[in-house]
Order: structure tokens, then C-alpha cells, then sequence
């Protein structure tokens, strides 16, 4: 696995944390539940405290302790995450290699016109002088 992501493992209900903190920013427990589980049942509190308990365990969080109610920030970003989960997916399912992977992706799906033209100026920052890269349309 490539050294510069983190093998962090997360669950479905940390991940649901992390986004929620990644779309909203520094939490705190409560603006957290009520994010989480509009309906807001009290053991949900406990709930969202012990994910978040976990989270920091693995280095994902912080809780900063200056004001009360103590805010969580994120400590990793979603890209970095997706990353290492590719990476992760690429190694058990492809021999390491990303290109059948990321292949199988743009295969799968129907890109906007837009989409496309993002791809292809990602594929040209990355093609060698002179190198034409093209994204066919899927539609």
C-alpha cells in the first residue's frame, strides 16, 4: 500500500460522523445527534459520543477542549480517506494495480459534459508534452 495514506478502517456509523463534521464543520455532540438522527432519542447521545470516542482512538478526530460543550474537528480529510480505500480495494481485488479499478469506474458511468471536461484536464496535467488524452462520451 502506498506509505503516504493512512490505513484507517472505519465503520459505517464513524463514517457518518466524519461526513457529517466534513459537511458541517466543528461539532459538538449534540449539533452531531441532531444532525445524525433528526428524530433525537437520548440514547442516540450516547451513541454518537462513543463513535466519536472511537474516532479519536484511530486518529481521525480531535475534540477540543477549550469550549463547553467541547467541539470535534475532523483530523482526516475525505479525499485522503477515499484514497487509502481505493488503495485498499485496488490491492485485494486487482494486484495492486489502480488501472483495472479506475478503468471499471469510467466504464461504469454516465459523465456530464462537464465531468468529462474535468477528466480530461486532469488527464492532461498528467499526459507528456504534446499527448493529446481524450474522454469519449458515454451518451
Amino acid at each position: 500500500m502506498a506509505a503516504n495514506l493512512p490505513r484507517v478502517d472505519v465503520t459505517d456509523a464513524e463514517l457518518a460522523v466524519l461526513q457529517a463534521l466534513w459537511e458541517n464543520g466543528a461539532s459538538t455532540i449534540r449539533q452531531l445527534v441532531e444532525l445524525l438522527y433528526p428524530e433525537g432519542k437520548a440514547s442516540q447521545y450516547g451513541t454518537v459520543q462513543k463513535l466519536l470516542e472511537r474516532l479519536q482512538a484511530k486518529g481521525c478526530v480531535i475534540r477540543d477542549r477549550t469550549p463547553w460543550p467541547h467541539v470535534f474537528h475532523s483530523t482526516i480529510q475525505r479525499d485522503t480517506l477515499i484514497g487509502w480505500h481505493l488503495r485498499q480495494t485496488a490491492e485485494k481485488l486487482c494486484g495492486g494495480s489502480m488501472t483495472p479499478l479506475l478503468l471499471h469506474l469510467l466504464q461504469l458511468d454516465q459523465f456530464s459534459a462537464e465531468e468529462r471536461r474535468e477528466l480530461s484536464s486532469f488527464l492532461e496535467r498528467l499526459s507528456p508534452k504534446g499527448e493529446t488524452p481524450r474522454i469519449q462520451s458515454g451518451s
